[in-house]
C-alpha cells in the first residue's frame, strides 16, 4: 500500500505553539521535506526528532515531487513543512500533493498556526468573509489590477509583504483608495518583537517610513464601502480612469460593471 503524506503547519514564530500531534508526526514519519532545512533542523531538535531531512523549495520542486511520489509509492510516510505556517499556502507544496494523489497515497493535514487568520482576528475588521492575496506582483499591469481589485473589495483583504516592499505596497494601495482607509499591519506575529499597528493608510506609511521595517509583515486592508450604483456615463468614466492607471480594458469594464446595473459588455464597447 502507498504511504501517507502529512501536510504539516508549523509555528509562525513561537515554538511554544507546536502541537502534540505535530511533534508525534515529525518524530515518526520516514522522512521530512522542508522549504529550508536549516530552519526546520531547529524545529526537529526542539521536538527531539532524528528523522531524515530533505529540501523542498521552489527551485527543486519538480525534481523533489517525483522523489516524494516514489517514497510514498513504496509505502513510506512523508511529512512536508515550510518555514512557517501551512505548505501550499503562498509556499511550496502543491506539486507534492498532486504527486501523492497520482500514486494513490493518503494525503492528510496537521493543522496549526496561520499568519492569515491570526491577522484577520487581530485586525478587528471582521472575518465572516475575507480575501487572501498573498504577495503582490512587483510591477506592471498585474500589480495594477491586483491593487485595483483589493481597494474595491467590500471584504477585508490579507496580503504578505517583505520588509523591503511594505512601504511600496502601502503607498500603491493608498494611491487607489482614500488615505483614511484603515489597515492592520502585523509584524513578526508571535515572535519576540511582535508589533500590531492599526490606523489609516497614510499614517501607516508615515509610521514605517520613520521606523525601518524589519521582519515579516502580514497586512489586512479594511473593506471598501459598499459601492454607490453608477450611471452608464459614470461607469464608463470610472473604467477609463482605471485604464489610465494601467488596468486592462476588460478588467476595468468588469470592475465598473460591479458598481452599476450595466453589463461589462456595454462598458467595454464604450471603451474600445
Amino acid at each position: 500500500m502507498a504511504g501517507t503524506l502529512f501536510i504539516c503547519a508549523t509555528p509562525i514564530g513561537n515554538l511554544g505553539d507546536v502541537t502534540d500531534r505535530l511533534g508525534e508526526v515529525l518524530r515518526t514519519v520516514d522522512v521530512v521535506y522542508a522549504e529550508d532545512t536549516r530552519r526546520t533542523s531547529t524545529l526537529l531538535r526542539h521536538l527531539d526528532s532524528d528523522r531524515p531531512l530533505r529540501s523542498y523549495f521552489v527551485g527543486n520542486e519538480a525534481f523533489r515531487s517525483a522523489e516524494v511520489a516514489g517514497r510514498l509509492a513504496d509505502g513510506e510516510n512523508v511529512a512536508l513543512v515550510t518555514d512557517a505556517g501551512m505548505p501550499a499556502v503562498a509556499d511550496p507544496g502543491v506539486s507534492a500533493i498532486a504527486a501523492a494523489r497520482e500514486v494513490g497515497a493518503t494525503v492528510t493535514v496537521v493543522p496549526g498556526p496561520s499568519a492569515v487568520t491570526s491577522a484577520i482576528g487581530l485586525s478587528g475588521f471582521g472575518g465572516d468573509r475575507f480575501v487572501f492575496e498573498g504577495f503582490l506582483p512587483r510591477k506592471g499591469a498585474d500589480r495594477a489590477e491586483r491593487i485595483g481589485s483589493i481597494v474595491a473589495d467590500t471584504r477585508p483583504t490579507v496580503i504578505f509583504c517583505s520588509p523591503k516592499r511594505v512601504i511600496d505596497d502601502l503607498s500603491d494601495l493608498m494611491a487607489g483608495a482614500v488615505p483614511e482607509r484603515q489597515v492592520c499591519v502585523c509584524r513578526e506575529i508571535t515572535k519576540q518583537f511582535e508589533e500590531i499597528w492599526v490606523g489609516s493608510l497614510s499614517d501607516a506609511i508615515d509610521h514605517w517610513e520613520s521606523n525601518q521595517p524589519r521582519g515579516e509583515f502580514t497586512v489586512v486592508i479594511s473593506p471598501a464601502p459598499s459601492p454607490v450604483e453608477l450611471s452608464l456615463a459614470e461607469a464608463i468614466e470610472s473604467a477609463r480612469a482605471l485604464v489610465v492607471e494601467g488596468m486592462s480594458k476588460s478588467e476595468a469594464a468588469k470592475r465598473a460593471a460591479r458598481q452599476s446595473s450595466f453589463s461589462k459588455g456595454d462598458i467595454y464597447d464604450a471603451l474600445v
